[in-house]
């Protein structure tokens, strides 16, 4: 998940809650201008542990999971055909 992404899941999360920044971060103990950055994807690197206490507070779950695999581009496609039509590999 890019951080632009797990800023928005925050925030949305969070105001759904009606829950604002500064409430927020009290009760997870981080100041308010990491969490703006963070729900704004502004922030460079962010600790995990930051993160599981984000999502602690607001009733989400971090999960692991592989990343999908790309579409194929037209040059890989062709080539692909190009084997079955001869038969290799």
């Amino acid at each position: 998940m890019e951080m632009q992404a797990l800023g928005e899941a925050l925030r949305t999360a969070r105001k759904q809650r009606n829950l604002t920044q500064t409430h927020l971060c009290e009760m997870v103990g981080m100041s308010r201008a990491t969490l703006s950055g963070i729900e704004n994807g502004t922030i460079g690197e962010v600790g995990i542990r930051k993160v599981m206490a984000l999502c602690s507070a607001l009733g989400l779950e971090l999960s692991v999971q592989t990343l999908a695999s790309r579409r194929p581009t037209l040059h890989t496609l062709v080539d692909e055909a190009t084997q079955r039509k001869t038969g290799s590999s």
